[in-house]
């Protein structure tokens, strides 16, 4: 079925990574023309695509006369910043073969995680859509640093075919897919479907990626896991075969485990960050965890980080575990005075839940 859903998707979210559209610190034209005319054929056929395209450090190395990819900060936005120019312009003159014009849309994980810059992302992309344009997205290199870094292109194209609704995600990598261990190694065997999360169990997976590159297979499972969490079937598979896997034809294809997740509680969950921690008692995690209910000052006994009403927080156990997360009510500032005491208690202004059920998602 989830190939079938692949093959059938009107909008899908295809990903492809550094070392699959360069060579030797330069952009392959070969590589990129031919994921380009796969993706032109399925825009022929009156599908919508949404390409999430890493490149661009790795587009800059030669132009900048570097020997590989730099592992400072200040210069990876270096050679972004040279690299980024170079990969848009090879995409427009690309897909103009085909009459298609192509958008830039550049992120930081800072702007998936504050809800308002989420919803505008979402609005700009819808936009791009229904005025036929192909958004190629990519994490903006430049100006990210490492605290606000989604680590790698494979999580945020996860993030982006929820963002937009997608009915299907394909990963491209320079392997075929998924294996129980590194396949260069005898007896590694190939994975034709995953179904949950369980099946993965037992799997070696390498978490490096390639020289050019900062994924691997592990940021991949990751990347399948989140959108296979909110309803959308992926298919990992390898760059070369990309118009096979539009038709979900080879690769390892991850069934969805779960329907589709509201945006709330999806962008709550995956998109956001903790900038604080409020300490549960045993009664609160029950009420919370099995019982779905709010949660009351009275069931806190310790507040870690600051933090500002609105923000999300995490929601610990007393032995550390993480159960939940939410959007709480209170300053940090405001919350330590009022633990552990019953809401009939507190002051008029206070009588309020420190995260409601509404805001709240258990992980």
């Amino acid at each position: 079925m989830s190939r079938e859903a692949i093959a059938a998707a009107q909008r899908v979210v295809v990903k492809v990574g550094s070392s699959s559209l360069t060579g030797r610190g330069r952009i392959d034209p070969a590589r990129l023309d031919a994921l380009v005319d796969a993706l032109a054929q399925r825009r022929a056929d009156g599908r919508q695509v949404l390409l999430v395209s890493s490149g661009a450090i790795a587009a800059g190395i030669a132009p900048l006369q570097l020997r590989a990819r730099p592992r400072d900060l200040a210069t990876q936005q270096a050679a972004a910043s040279v690299g980024q120019l170079l990969l848009a312009e090879r995409y427009a003159a690309s897909f103009a073969r085909h009459g298609l014009t192509v958008g830039q849309v550049l992120l930081t994980a800072d702007d998936l995680h504050r809800r308002g810059h989420y919803s505008n992302a979402s609005r700009t992309l819808e936009r791009l859509l229904a005025l036929g344009v192909i958004p190629i997205v990519n994490e903006n290199d430049t100006v990210a640093t490492h605290e606000i870094r989604f680590g790698d292109n494979d999580r945020l194209a996860a993030l982006v075919a929820h963002l937009v609704h997608a009915d299907a995600l394909v990963l491209l990598s320079d392997v075929d897919g998924l294996y129980t261990a590194d396949p260069r190694r005898p007896g590694s065997r190939f994975v034709d479907e995953i179904r949950g999360v369980d099946e993965l169990a037992g799997l070696r997976l390498r978490g490096r990626g390639s020289g050019v590159g900062t994924g691997g297979m592990a940021t991949k499972i990751e990347a399948a896991t989140i959108a296979t969490s909110s309803g959308i079937p992926v298919l990992l598979a390898a760059a070369p075969s990309v118009a096979a896997a539009l038709r979900g034809e080879g690769g390892t294809a991850f069934h969805p485990t779960a329907d589709r997740t509201a945006f709330r509680l999806f962008w709550l969950q995956h998109a956001t960050k903790p900038r604080g921690e409020l300490t549960l008692d045993d009664g609160a995690v029950t009420a919370v965890v099995a019982r779905r209910a709010s949660l009351l000052p009275a069931g806190i006994i310790k507040v870690s980080g600051d933090f500002e009403s609105g923000d999300p927080v995490d929601l610990v156990s007393p032995d550390g575990a993480v159960v939940g997360r939410g959007l709480v009510s209170y300053d940090s500032a405001d919350l330590p005075a009022l633990l552990g005491r019953k809401t009939q208690d507190l002051p008029a202004e206070f009588r309020r839940e420190v995260v409601h059920r509404d805001d709240l998602v258990l992980l």
